[in-house]
């Protein structure tokens, strides 16, 4: 294998460009600012939430509310904070494992997040097919019909 100038390894026998395994970890988990507000919104009080579970510490749940307070174009801010919660404490019961969620002021997504956000840009798309596949892919047997039913109330706030 030689690598060429723009990081890529070719493989002899495929003769097709390959990323570097830096490369294709970082593509596979996208730039916060590659989503529209209201899922960076969204995504922030996901963050926040996560870490409330994470260290059961009252002051998360104080900066979610603060943080949609404050968010632009969010006309009911609790009622946001609700639907996200509710839609993390329905996949995190449904799960092996836990959510794995990076601090709020991180620019990088983890694979959960990433999977949340494709999950609530597909559910603003109305693209039901499409949602339900997603949904299993993020939460365990028998809990597809609640985390659909939540996303879709938290894409429409």
């Amino acid at each position: 294998m030689s690598p060429n100038v723009c990081g890529s390894v070719t493989v002899p026998d495929a003769g097709q460009p390959r990323l570097c395994p830096l490369q294709a970890a970082l593509a596979a988990h996208p730039y916060v600012e590659s989503y529209d507000d209201f899922c960076r919104v969204a995504l922030s009080l996901f963050r926040f939430i996560g870490a409330a579970y994470t260290t059961g510490a009252s002051d998360c749940w104080e900066a979610a509310y603060r943080f949609a307070d404050e968010a632009p174009g969010v006309s009911d801010s609790p009622l946001l904070v609700a639907r996200a919660a509710a839609l993390v404490r329905i996949l995190r019961s449904g799960r092996p494992c836990e959510l794995c969620f990076m601090p709020p002021s991180c620019r990088r997504l983890s694979k959960d997040e990433a999977g949340l956000m494709q999950l609530l840009a597909v559910a603003r798309r109305k693209q039901p097919g499409e949602l339900e596949s997603i949904v299993c892919q993020l939460v365990g047997s028998g809990k597809e019909d609640a985390a659909t039913r939540a996303v879709n109330a938290l894409a429409l706030c």
